[in-house]
């Protein structure tokens, strides 16, 4: 089966693909590597013995979407493209918009006019907000976000659901990732991020081959066993799962599919810091710094559903997604 992944060089589509290969799917990337880089696809090819096709385009590019439908037998679209940091999006609000929102209602509409109706959205817990309860479920409430990049996320769900009340014959899968995290375990793919990392995991990493001095903690006041920020991390190789499941079980069947994608567990930011420096035998330097602008106390997803309707259930732990984590930084102390 032919699969449109958009953003498929990233760090969580990489990975995904490599998993989309040895389950049998053939993967069509695109990606405009505005933060990716074009090694990905070597090491795809070295650790599957196949190299994807891959186009470099931006997919507000309509007439570019409309040629790679009209090249390819496509029979569904995993939708990674996207800008994904919180605090860069406070800054740039309507780069976010243009690229998540705009970027998503161009590709619908170029899915529409190629007859492939089934899409994988790459949503995000954060259109849950700061929740009144946790664990989360699906049915929790949604849109009331924290900052733009949220927004973007909460409307790309809004508008596909409407897609869907129009047109039922669509499947729309949403997948509301928790905190991705961790790297192939071979070691030759991880998360590279351009500049100064905006995620907890990379920094740590950084910090711990030398790239950085110290990691900054944002927030020791919060309501939370240590004051740290809690977070549900999730290794990117049972994320990349994640998606494989949901293809198979609902890719073909017409409706509105909504899943969490994460462990069930928070953990919190000193937490991960002190399993990253067992991962790696040494201490992790970090200094504690005001809390961010649209950031919340703590968010955990209830996996429940996922498990009954995808069969799905994420395995690794947080030894394997630091050690792994470490294993990729140590080999590749500059990324790709």
């Amino acid at each position: 089966m032919k699969v449109l992944v958009t953003g498929g060089m990233g760090y969580i589509g990489s990975h995904t693909c490599v998993q989309m290969i040895e389950a049998g799917m053939e993967p069509i990337i695109i990606d405009n590597l505005c933060n990716a880089k074009d090694a990905v696809l070597d090491r795809i090819e070295a650790l599957t013995g196949t190299k994807p096709q891959f186009y470099l385009g931006d997919i507000r590019d309509e007439a570019f979407l409309d040629g790679g439908f009209n090249q390819h037998d496509i029979k569904a679209v995993i939708h990674f493209a996207g800008l994904k940091a919180v605090g860069e999006s406070v800054a740039k609000p309507l780069e976010y918009y243009d690229n998540n929102v705009n970027g998503t209602l161009v590709l619908a509409r170029s899915m529409r006019k190629a007859g492939v109706k089934s899409i994988v959205f790459s949503s995000s817990a954060t259109v849950y907000g700061d929740p009144e309860v946790v664990p989360i479920t699906e049915d929790s409430p949604t849109g009331q976000t924290t900052n733009p990049y949220g927004r973007s996320k909460y409307m790309v769900e809004e508008c596909l659901s409407d897609l869907f009340n129009a047109e039922s014959d669509w499947s729309i899968t949403l997948l509301r990732y928790f905190n991705p995290v961790g790297a192939h375990p071979s070691g030759t793919m991880g998360e590279d991020p351009q500049g100064i990392p905006n995620n907890l995991m990379p920094f740590i990493a950084q910090v711990a081959v030398g790239r950085r001095e110290s990691l900054s903690v944002f927030g020791n006041d919060y309501p939370t066993p240590d004051g740290t920020g809690v977070r549900d991390y999730i290794h990117v190789m049972d994320l990349a799962d994640g998606h494989i499941a949901a293809l198979k079980a609902v890719g073909e069947k017409a409706g509105l599919h909504i899943y969490n994608l994460g462990t069930g567990k928070g953990s919190s930011v000193l937490e991960m810091v002190d399993a990253f420096g067992k991962a790696c035998g040494a201490p992790i330097a970090y200094e504690m710094c005001p809390r961010r602008p649209g950031d919340i106390a703590e968010c955990w997803a209830s996996t429940d559903k996922a498990e009954r309707e995808l069969g799905w259930k994420a395995t690794r732990s947080v030894a394997e997604m630091t050690a792994d984590t470490w294993k990729w930084q140590s080999n590749n102390p500059h990324g790709y």
